[in-house]
């Protein structure tokens, strides 16, 4: 049986290890006054620091949720350890030899799960740096060298080689000490058919560690032909090891990250590498999975979240590296600081960039460039032709809940701005008005986005249908109206058939459709991704559409859509136009009387330039309307 710690060695640790050093390993720590220190708590989320320490007294407290306590009592909550293991992490670092009661020492038996796995990672790092420098590691050498890696830059990120052979390094850990078990939950190793087997074969390894600096996992990438596994394999999920909480170089960058307030996030670990390198000592990476809360979490602790914090995401101008650039968009607002994207011109990552033009180049590319709402918003809109109505109304109703979700006030009216400008819109007041509806919406909605339809209303964008006109909340369906019977019916057709109406359906706006429901259930397809999703398999695609809905009247009504028979005898492609082209007409025709009244307004005495601006708008809307009455669908 495990020996309880000697009282007089875990006095000797909690005075030897300041309480100040052991928490700035993981959040930044300013003067409170004092003598005290200040952070963001690490333990729930705060936007202004209420977590305090006292190297004084070897204290910390949160005065925002209450957590409190010394050195081992910080050290077992942020890390989830017991008590005993604490003591002996605190213990190794002190270089303090503890003493146990009731048996003595025994480190196989008697140190904790966590200590034995990250001490196997330590001794399996050490065991991979030695391997690179033997002659089967040729071709890892030859890797690094080819993107501009040194031996000196392998050693300082602590980049090894993993064996051939089936299980080095299972049996050098053995010979260590440790157990089957423990090899394979700490992922180092994997069931083979005699037993376990090296998880990592023939391959470079990066050691991943966690914000304190111990490793915790490893990234590994293929260097031979005949692998046939991915071309990065990474350590599994294991106690130690969750990838969407590690941050490759996050133990590298930390001080210079709270110390500059800004970081820069790359896609790889060799990218880290030429930054760093570079002298861009504040880049890390995720590792294996996309930029996320609990990154953002990490970060939010080190950056402290004051004014001048920037974050810059730097990702590949492929397709690829544009998606992950939206996707960290869709955190954007957990973070107080600024986000940017970098994107080199030709579309190099960081380690292409310094290989090819030095490092200087690295550089200048993270250099705030974009701020990522705007990349965000560029990207969306790029998808529409801005050159018709119907493509800037479309684009203005994908990137208005977009600008909405920006939480300070004056930037969302200076983005609503800046995005009228991108979609080409006169009445840039038209734009800040709908985004500050959709944010009204959402907060009450208790932040959950624009609400689909919480109030009747017609308002089409500045492109061709704008009328706001405030109403009862809920149904206000009139089936002896034109405009709700022909809403209905494509609405039916975009649930039923919607090969007949893709992908021009995926075009039209929420506000095209009058009927607060059915406007409703034309953002409950949105959400699920689309009429165009419901040309692979219709039941996957009306139960997204149905998951979409907001509340069980929206739902209901998707179902009641789903399963209700069509008015027209032959359901065709005539048909379905003929539905497509009167919503999108009655749109048109309302804009026209909008900004014919909007002309009768202004005068012959008004701004000459604005009064031209709108003559041209509506001539261009009577254009478009003729060509929907004589040319049908193919004007759309």
């Amino acid at each position: 049986m495990a020996g309880r710690i000697n009282d007089d060695d875990v006095k000797a640790v909690r005075d030897a290890v300041p309480i100040d050093a052991v928490v700035s390993d993981y959040l930044q720590l300013r003067s409170a006054g004092g003598g005290n220190l200040k952070g963001l708590c690490p333990f729930h989320d705060e936007k202004s620091p209420s977590f305090q320490v006292s190297p004084s007294k070897g204290l910390f407290h949160c005065f925002g949720c209450q957590e409190g306590g010394d050195t081992i009592a910080f050290v077992m909550k942020i890390d989830h350890l017991s008590f005993s293991e604490t003591v002996e992490r605190l213990a190794a670092k002190a270089g303090i030899t503890l003493r146990y009661e009731e048996g003595g020492y025994n480190p196989a038996s008697q140190r904790g799960e966590r200590t034995r796995l990250v001490e196997a990672h330590k001794i399996a790092a050490e065991f991979y740096v030695e391997q690179l420098s033997g002659p089967e590691a040729e071709t890892g050498r030859k890797f690094l060298a080819e993107r501009g890696f040194d031996q000196a830059a392998a050693e300082h990120f602590g980049v090894g080689y993993s064996p051939v052979g089936w299980d080095h390094l299972t049996r050098f850990l053995r010979g260590k000490g440790f157990t089957d078990k423990e090899l394979l939950l700490s992922g180092l190793s994997q069931d083979g058919r005699r037993g376990p087997i090296d998880r990592f074969r023939g391959r470079l390894m990066w050691p991943i560690r966690d914000i304190s600096g111990e490793v915790v996992g490893f990234g590994a990438r293929k260097l031979r032909e005949d692998d046939n596994g991915p071309k990065y394999l990474n350590t599994p999920e294991t106690s130690i090891y969750k990838k969407s909480q590690v941050l490759y170089g996050v133990d590298l960058a930390k001080k210079d990250i709270a110390k500059a307030s800004r970081a820069v996030v790359v896609e790889g670990y060799t990218d880290v590498m030429a930054c760093h390198l570079a002298g861009v000592t504040t880049a890390i990476a995720t590792c294996g999975t996309a930029f996320g809360g609990d990154h953002i979490k990490i970060l939010r602790r080190l950056l402290m979240d004051n004014g001048s914090a920037r974050v810059i995401f730097t990702f590949d101008g492929d397709a690829a590296g544009q998606k992950a650039a939206l996707r960290a968009f869709e955190d954007d607002q957990k973070f107080a600081a600024e986000t940017y994207i970098a994107i080199a011109p030709d579309g190099m990552d960081p380690c292409e960039l310094r290989l090819a033009k030095g490092d200087e180049a690295v550089q200048d590319l993270v250099h705030p460039r974009t701020p990522l709402f705007e990349f965000a918003i560029r990207q969306i809109v790029s998808r529409y032709d801005l050159e018709t109505p119907a493509g800037r109304a479309a684009a203005l109703d994908e990137a208005a809940p977009i600008v909405a979700r920006i939480k300070n006030g004056s930037s969302q009216h200076e983005v609503a701005v800046q995005l009228a400008g991108i979609l080409g819109i006169l009445d840039t007041q038209f734009v800040v008005k709908r985004v500050a509806q959709m944010a009204r919406w959402a907060r009450d909605r208790g932040g959950r986005g624009p609400a689909p339809a919480p109030e009747r209303r017609s308002q089409q964008s500045q492109a061709y249908g704008t009328q706001a006109s405030p109403g009862p909340r809920g149904p206000a369906l009139n089936l002896r109206s034109p405009a709700h019977r022909t809403e209905r019916e494509l609405l039916k057709l975009a649930l039923q058939r919607p090969e007949l109406v893709s992908p021009a359906f995926d075009a039209y706006g929420e506000d095209e459709f009058t009927a607060p429901p059915y406007a409703a259930v034309r953002r409950a397809i949105e959400d699920a991704g689309g009429a165009e999703q419901g040309l692979e398999s219709a039941p996957e695609y009306l139960a997204r559409v149905r998951d979409a809905a907001p509340n069980d009247a929206v739902r209901a009504m998707v179902t009641e859509l789903a399963v209700e028979v069509f008015h027209g005898k032959t359901i065709d492609e005539v048909y379905a136009g003929q539905q497509l082209v009167q919503v999108r007409l009655r749109a048109v025709d309302r804009r026209v009387r909008d900004v014919t009244g909007t002309l009768t307004r202004l005068g012959t005495q008004s701004d000459p330039d604005h009064y031209a601006a709108v003559q041209r708008e509506l001539w261009v809307l009577q254009q478009y309307g003729q060509s929907l009455r004589n040319d049908g669908a193919a004007a759309l």
